[in-house]
């Protein structure tokens, strides 16, 4: 019987020093001396991809995305080479992968790459000589054989990708918390670690704004049926419920429809209008590799009205001066919004949870500026500076008071 392979994954946070980096390797034997076959994909250490991008920055104003990336991906090499080595320190037998060495291969995009297929080769073979393979998060190669990062967040997407290609039996996001929390914590003390949470509802939560695993992450552990942990690296291996001291995301995850599970927010979004025609607009954010949220195109008519992630804007002043040239007054850039949305399966079979949101906001005195929703989230865009008072507003009444469910 073949032994069973384990994707362990983690992120800056569980290996900012030489200290947690030990921990780390120290966590990784003992889940092989524990009978499995593993990989570890890892993050950069602390901050240092923010302190790259920082001296790219003081360079050049707007680096050139290639370059950015040729630089980013070191962060992730010193990360897997001292976890290798720290590995060998403990007794374990180990070899560091970058992402192109592993298999990982992605699209022609730079800064913001998609994987499109890995050849896990190189890692199934060092695995048969029982030896623990460390990948490079966050990176890969192009079909066209450029170093590409995969954007905020990549390592996930890096972890669940190979424990798909791999077949694993499943992936285990490490990080300084314990699971995934119905808020941020930070901004409601009140926010509850969520036992099990579904692939939808995982992906609503990530794409609207929540530091949680990466979307693209869960949509290949969807593809695939693999079951992802998010733990604590300072806590105990899973053990017979790894829902009891983490989260786990699967499909169908017993809860009834309508209850919303998380609240999720996101600071300074912008809201790009324009009467020039969705297809002329479309075409022009495009060529600026600008990714888009929220898409409103009324029929007939020339308007359309885009909510943008001004962190996805690689050159968010060049991206306004290159619009205002092309469409003049016919494009409108609306900043000062934030963000916060209700995620949970079925919460839109009826619209009493968005009545019930904007009543809550009214309540609060927070003004909403526009709603979005889809079959899993609810989002209210309301001024940047209420986004906290918002989220605290609507955890209180979705998820602290116990809400009525909607049939």
């Amino acid at each position: 019987m073949a032994t069973a392979i384990v994707v362990q994954k983690y992120g800056g946070s569980s290996v900012a020093d030489l200290q947690k980096l030990r921990l780390v390797a120290e966590r990784v034997v003992r889940t092989q001396k524990a009978g499995h076959d593993v990989v570890v994909v890892v993050s950069a250490m602390g901050d240092t991809t923010d302190e790259l991008l920082g001296m790219a920055k003081q360079i050049s104003a707007a680096p050139d995305r290639r370059e950015l990336d040729m630089l980013l991906t070191a962060g992730e090499r010193i990360s897997m080479a001292l976890l290798s080595m720290a590995i060998r320190e403990l007794g374990g037998n180990a070899i560091s992968f970058t992402g192109s060495q592993s298999g990982i291969i992605t699209n022609d995009r730079h800064v913001d790459a998609r994987i499109i297929e890995v050849r896990p080769y190189r890692v199934q073979d060092e695995l048969a000589r029982g030896k623990i393979v460390v990948v490079a998060g966050f990176q890969g190669v192009s079909y066209r054989r450029e170093v590409t990062t995969l954007g905020r967040g990549g390592s996930d997407t890096t972890a669940v990708a190979m424990a798909a290609a791999l077949d694993a039996e499943y992936c285990e996001i490490c990080s300084d918390v314990d699971g995934v929390y119905s808020a941020d914590p930070r901004v409601v003390p009140q926010a509850r670690r969520i036992g099990t949470l579904s692939y939808e509802e995982t992906q609503e939560m990530a794409e609207s704004g929540a530091k949680v695993l990466n979307a693209q992450a869960v949509e290949f552990a969807k593809e695939r049926g693999i079951a992802i942990y998010a733990r604590a690296t300072s806590g105990p291996l899973p053990g017979a419920d790894p829902s009891a001291d983490g989260t786990v995301v699967r499909k169908n995850p017993p809860r009834m429809p309508g209850t919303v599970v998380g609240v999720a927010s996101e600071r300074d979004v912008l809201v790009v209008e324009s009467d020039a025609g969705a297809e002329s607009l479309l075409t022009a954010l495009d060529e600026h590799h600008v990714a888009g949220k929220q898409l409103y195109v009324p029929t007939n008519t020339a308007h359309a009205a885009l909510v943008v992630s001004r962190e996805n804007l690689h050159d968010a002043a060049g991206v306004e001066r290159a619009m205002h040239a092309r469409f003049g007054d016919r494009v409108t850039f609306i900043s000062g919004l934030g963000a916060v949305s209700a995620i949970g399966a079925g919460i839109n079979a009826t619209y009493a949870n968005v009545r019930a949101g904007l009543s809550v906001l009214r309540r609060a005195e927070i003004p909403c500026s526009g709603i979005s929703t889809s079959s899993f989230r609810i989002t209210w865009l309301v001024p940047d500076a209420d986004v906290a008072q918002a989220s605290r507003a609507l955890h209180a009444h979705f998820i602290e008071s116990g809400a009525p469910r909607v049939p």
